[in-house]
């Protein structure tokens, strides 16, 4: 596919940087899905005076490292989390990755990593936290 970094810059400087959000999310910069990297990096060039999360997207690649940030979550926040993914991204129906089990164990992983009560958590990389 050819690379459309510049058309897609233009749209971020032109509609986003009129905005300015509390919190933004994005993929991680070190996400090995080259479209995601590009959004990540386009996400910090575009809004540099942001607290920016960058989440984790589990896949083939094996791209998952060690997240900074984690908020824990209840079961119930769990359960409805997979239910939306699982819903919202029907293009991943397909894959034999794309299941509810593999959400709920990096939920699980990231619980165990953060001593979440309930045993659940979503993790997120920030490189830059201004309290």
């Amino acid at each position: 596919m050819p690379f459309v970094g510049a058309e897609i810059k233009a749209i971020f400087e032109k509609e986003l940087k009129q905005i300015a959000p509390d919190l933004i999310f994005t993929h991680n910069r070190k996400d090995a899905h080259q479209d995601h990297r590009l959004l990540s990096e386009l996400t910090w060039n575009t809004f540099r005076d942001h607290l920016i999360m960058e989440y984790e997207i589990p896949k083939y690649d094996g791209d998952l490292g060690q997240p900074s940030v984690f908020v824990p979550l209840s079961t119930e926040v769990c359960e409805k989390k997979i239910r939306y993914l699982m819903d919202a991204f029907h293009s991943q129906q397909g894959k034999r990755w794309f299941q509810p089990e593999t959400f709920r164990s990096l939920m699980r992983l990231r619980g165990m990593e953060c001593n979440s009560e309930s045993g659940y958590a979503e993790a997120f990389y920030s490189r830059k936290v201004v309290l």
